[in-house]
């Protein structure tokens, strides 16, 4: 008995095998860094290998409703946004993004929850007037690209503008839901979001004034 004991405790603490990701087009085995894609109808991220994603560079040689998510960072030091701009967009966060949607031809703004990305839906008519009117904005490639806004503490001051690949957007909410506790997110959620908006500032290349 004592054996079949010890053999079942053995199996009990096995090391889990770790699954390795695989391009969800070819199914090739993936490394930790691989591209992505984004399928603009089903609206969501898709992993996939280096060769596969290639394809997407080429308008005539992909489906329509796959998108490579271009990998560059984008800053604007002399965007602005007044208080009464971000309290226009009722988004009740202090940080969101804004897309641009092709299928549904409109801006659609999303903020990280503890639940996941939280869809605005409330309308956008000012946005041409606010995060919309920045430099940024005009240089936005539909789906694959976001707006990363952030207000700063207490949802005060002008607060900053960031183009990113969309997939990062979605890293940011991943990081959100993952640490975030209680009311106020707490230490840890924070630190984890101010590591990761240190990293995508590092990333970004400013633009000229």
């Amino acid at each position: 008995m004592s054996g079949i004991a010890g053999l079942r405790r053995l199996r009990a603490e096995k090391p889990k095998e770790v699954v390795q990701e695989q391009c969800e087009l070819c199914a090739k085995p993936l490394g930790p860094e691989h591209p992505h894609m984004v399928h603009t109808v089903e609206r969501r991220i898709v992993c996939a290998c280096i060769p596969c994603s290639m394809l997407f560079d080429n308008p005539g040689a992909a489906a329509k409703s796959m998108k490579r998510i271009p990998d560059r960072y984008l800053a604007d030091p002399s965007f602005t946004l007044s208080d009464s701009q971000w309290d226009d967009l009722q988004i009740p966060v202090r940080m969101a993004f804004f897309f641009q949607n092709s299928i549904q031809d409109k801006v659609i703004a999303c903020y990280p929850s503890p639940a996941g990305a939280t869809e605005s839906e409330l309308p956008l008519d000012n946005w041409t007037s606010g995060v919309g009117a920045g430099r940024l904005a005009a240089m936005l490639e539909p789906d694959v690209e976001a707006l990363l806004v952030s207000r700063g503490e207490h949802n005060t001051g002008p607060g900053e503008c960031l183009l990113v690949p969309i997939d990062a957007c979605y890293k940011l909410v991943a990081l959100v839901r993952m640490h975030w506790k209680g009311f106020d997110g707490g230490s840890e959620a924070w630190s984890a979001i101010d590591s990761f908006f240190a990293d995508v500032r590092e990333r970004a290349r400013e633009l000229e004034s």
